[in-house]
């Protein structure tokens, strides 16, 4: 025996609205397959197996149930008509659409575009996020009517209390959760109506962060430090490369060939946007340049990708993490050597440039030197290291 029927499920969601969905009850065993609309209970027809007139949308409610039911009795006929045995579950399944609202199917299509843009580092990441997420529901659906703001609250919670993440790492999880319901909108699988991002629902923040580089004295010591092993001062040679070129991020700098160089200026394709990018090669540069290895065979001035094959991305990005870590690690006891206590990473680099520059060059200046898109990019970047005028308005107050 079998019956399908229009239902409304008991419990309602954070707006205490209750999801519309076809009950398939098959050998004493039933199904749900949500509609992915939710209504007030008092505008619930539970005799009709409808929604009451009263309600502004009840037309095209109603015929959305109606081709809902259409459909599963139909594949309950084509199972009766074929001998096929169908149990409730089996019944959702042939009935739901290609373009499932499940979450983890559509993640699987926004998993996919990132590999076919060879983004192999950020599909790692975005590949663990995901896994985070299904560990924490404890199961391997959720539909986007039950991604909801109360869901959204417990999983940061869970984040920041439970993997004892950073609260910007937290965003970052948050951020993916957004853009796969954004694409389960373009695709016309979720309703717009559910979306629990922006304002007055949830709402990502991001927490401000404190950069702080080296200033002019220690970068001095740096460029004079002696007694370092001949790992070390590579290490710092490729720090150097990075800040004498404006913060440089070190994908970049390991990319850097020796042809990129012509005519006392460095020429080459910045990674994270593809953006060509020419600049004078300080004097300092060339001091590096000149002790570095080199034979007829070099192609690149720093050792870590040569042999690899250029279209081995994957490769490429794994010698690349390898690298950095290893310098990272380095630097730290360079720091520790140089008397420096502040951190010392490849991505202070960038910091340091940030820092000493402060206020002292134009900020459309520093939006060519730092490779942005926009303007305001800068602006925020650059607002981490400019002091001069709080300090000034400081002292014009308390001086007295």
């Amino acid at each position: 025996m079998s019956s399908v029927r229009a239902v409304i499920r008991t419990k309602p969601n954070s707006q205490n609205l209750f999801p519309i969905v076809i009950r398939i009850t098959k050998d004493r065993k039933t199904s749900f397959l949500y509609t992915g609309q939710y209504i007030k209970k008092n505008q619930w027809d539970n005799n009709k197996g409808q929604v009451k007139k009263s309600h502004p949308d009840a037309l095209n409610i109603n015929q959305l149930i109606l081709k809902k039911l259409s459909k599963v009795n139909r594949g309950l006929l084509d199972a009766e008509t074929n001998n096929k045995y169908l149990s409730s579950k089996n019944v959702k399944r042939s009935v739901i659409s290609k373009k499932t609202n499940e979450f983890f199917e559509v993640a699987k299509v926004y998993l996919k575009k990132i590999e076919d843009r060879k983004k192999f580092h950020q599909l790692d990441i975005e590949i663990k996020r995901i896994e985070v997420f299904k560990e924490f529901l404890n199961k391997d659906k959720l539909f986007f009517d039950e991604l909801n703001i109360e869901l959204l609250i417990k999983f940061e919670n869970f984040l920041l209390n439970e993997r004892n993440l950073s609260k910007r790492t937290a965003v970052n999880y948050m951020i993916t959760i957004r853009t796969i319901f954004n694409i389960s909108i373009t695709k016309s699988v979720a309703n717009t109506q559910f979306y629990p991002f922006g304002k007055g629902k949830y709402q990502i923040r991001f927490p401000e962060t404190r950069k702080i580089g080296l200033n002019i004295d220690e970068i001095r010591i740096l460029e004079n430090i002696n007694g370092l092993t001949k790992e070390q001062q590579y290490a710092l040679d490729v720090w150097l490369i990075s800040f004498y070129f404006a913060g440089i991020r070190v994908s970049d700098v390991l990319k850097l060939k020796w042809k990129d160089f012509l005519d006392d200026r460095l020429h080459y394709t910045m990674g994270k946007n593809n953006k060509l990018v020419s600049l004078k090669v300080p004097s300092k540069v060339l001091n590096i340049l000149n002790k570095l290895d080199r034979n007829v065979n070099s192609i690149y001035l720093f050792k870590e990708l040569e042999g690899v094959e250029v279209k081995d991305e994957k490769l490429i990005r794994t010698r690349i993490k390898t690298a950095t870590r290893n310098f990272n690690r380095r630097l730290e006891i360079v720091a520790e050597k140089a008397g420096i206590d502040k951190k010392l990473s490849m991505h202070i680099a960038r910091h340091s440039f940030g820092n000493i520059s402060g206020d002292k060059i134009p900020i459309q200046m520093l939006q060519k030197l730092y490779r942005h898109s926009s303007v305001t990019t800068t602006i925020m970047y650059q607002s981490n290291f400019v002091q001069k005028d709080t300090d000034e308005a400081l002292d014009k107050v308390i001086n007295f």
